[in-house]
């Protein structure tokens, strides 16, 4: 019984290559608000947008090894190209531990569309990725729906530098909106954890775009990726019983200063609920 009621106790495993996987953490945390959780930023490496599918893997492994030192029970890949570029490795790796990853976002946004036109912003990595590629494909053969991907290039450094000017990311976001918003797309798959703490800011450029019009449909998939969460705790007797709210310890091997201003910031997270420390994988 004891083993039983530590294995339940035990915290769930989250990690990014910096500070977007908060926006998911921050669903597991609303969804599941007794789990305790591990959040790891593997800033020093960041963006993984950027890095070969055998670089991203390596990653995925030493930062799986970290938090499996921390004796998780569970892990979210609370990133978008790791999630495409190392998801399946890490099963195999890992065939005991629960792994859940980031949903592309294209079905749901499939079944939303009007115009039959989806935009999907997300990195290099991603859009080139087999994963993207094979079900954007086979979701435009069954729907008729046309997916048109925009490489963010930059975008998650802006969103990193949380000092950096909204200028700034103004008008990188609508260099890469302009050509969407010309194609007729009604709704925005935010194909990168980092892109919903822009969600507000696109909303506001689509909206002066079509003035008049309905607003862009921006689809974030963090609650589904909750929600899959929960489901597989309780498929698995895993669900911690315990009442408490838990602590959240975070970690980083970029600026520890900036990962404590982003969670207490960006998802409010109370500072007296909040560890955060450095790791060296």
């Amino acid at each position: 019984m004891a083993s039983e009621e530590f294995a339940r106790s035990a915290p769930i495993g989250v990690f990014d290559s910096g500070l977007g996987g908060l926006s998911v953490l921050q669903h597991i945390r609303q969804t599941l608000p007794h789990e305790a959780l591990l959040y790891v930023a593997d800033s020093s490496f960041a963006p993984y947008g950027d890095k070969t599918s055998a670089e991203i893997l390596e990653r995925s492994i030493a930062v799986t090894d970290f938090l499996l030192s921390k004796n998780i029970k569970a892990l979210v890949v609370a990133c978008n190209t790791a999630t495409a570029a190392a998801i399946k490795h890490l099963r195999q790796y890992y065939p005991d531990l629960i792994i859940v990853g980031m949903e592309p976002g294209l079905k749901p946004a499939s079944l939303l569309s009007k115009t039959k036109k989806v935009g999907v912003l997300a990195t290099l990595s991603t859009i080139q990725s087999e994963k993207y590629q094979h079900l954007s494909t086979k979701l435009s053969a069954d729907t008729g729906v046309e997916f048109i991907p925009q490489a963010c290039v930059g975008l998650v450094d802006q969103i990193e530098k949380a000092e950096a000017s909204a200028d700034q990311t103004r008008l990188l976001l609508a260099k890469y909106l302009n050509p969407l918003l010309t194609a007729q797309v009604d709704t925005l798959v935010l194909g990168c954890t980092h892109y919903p703490f822009v969600a507000r800011l696109i909303q506001e450029l689509t909206s002066a775009h079509i003035p008049g019009g309905e607003p862009i449909t921006l689809i974030d998939t963090g609650k589904a990726v909750a929600s899959q969460m929960q489901r597989l705790l309780v498929e698995h007797d895993l669900v911690n019983t315990s009442s408490d709210i838990p602590r959240i310890n975070a970690y980083t091997n970029g600026s520890p200063e900036k990962l404590k201003l982003a969670c207490t910031q960006w998802i409010d997270i109370p500072e007296d609920k909040l560890s955060v420390s450095t790791f060296s994988n």
